[in-house]
């Protein structure tokens, strides 16, 4: 299945921006990014902080839960981002359960899972948020980007389409019941 591009200059939320077109009943499907975010969410109600020059993109899709845990997703979620940013570091990359990947100890990324239904169907919404040229300043953690640990030059676009073929890969072996890809997770 191949996911519709939704660009933006500025959304309060992509996952929101997300669950609006869900609900709207024209789209099963696609990835929302924007060069901005005004109110962009975080885990268990936290603000993610939203730098101008990071990325800031959400993947949704229907899924049939009841196949694949949805902890299971999280991890889906972390191994996909890590393949495709480890590309771009010099230094390794660890998942801080349950959402965030470091570089150095420091945030580099994080991922908001949520699960939607509509229709009597459910939906896979993901905002994965990743500092890739400006780091953010928060008191509760430390943070990096990908600029700094980087061994190439950052393309914000190149990294949301090698993210979205990753997506595309996942959702085409969900949806043919193929879970071999699940004995990876603990890689991670």
């Amino acid at each position: 299945m191949a996911l519709k591009l939704f660009k933006f200059k500025s959304v309060q939320s992509t996952n929101n921006t997300a669950i609006k077109y869900i609900k709207s009943g024209k789209y099963t499907s696609g990835v929302i990014f924007s060069d901005r975010q005004t109110k962009g969410k975080g885990t268990m109600g936290k603000k993610w902080v939203s730098k101008k020059g990071n990325i800031f993109v959400t993947f949704f899709f229907q899924v049939k839960v009841s196949k694949i845990k949805i902890q299971n997703f999280l991890k889906i979620n972390a191994y996909i981002l890590k393949n495709v940013l480890k590309k771009y570091t010099n230094e390794p990359i660890k998942l801080k359960r349950p959402n965030d990947l470091l570089i150095g100890g420091k945030k580099v990324s994080g991922i908001l899972q949520e699960l939607v239904y509509h229709n009597e169907k459910e939906y896979l919404v993901t905002g994965i948020g990743v500092n890739t040229n400006t780091k953010v300043s928060d008191n509760d953690f430390k943070s990096t980007n990908l600029t700094t640990n980087s061994k190439k030059k950052i393309n914000n676009l190149k990294i949301i389409l090698e993210l979205k073929t990753k997506y595309e890969k996942l959702i085409f072996k969900l949806d043919n019941e193929n879970y071999s890809f699940l004995k990876n997770l603990n890689r991670i």
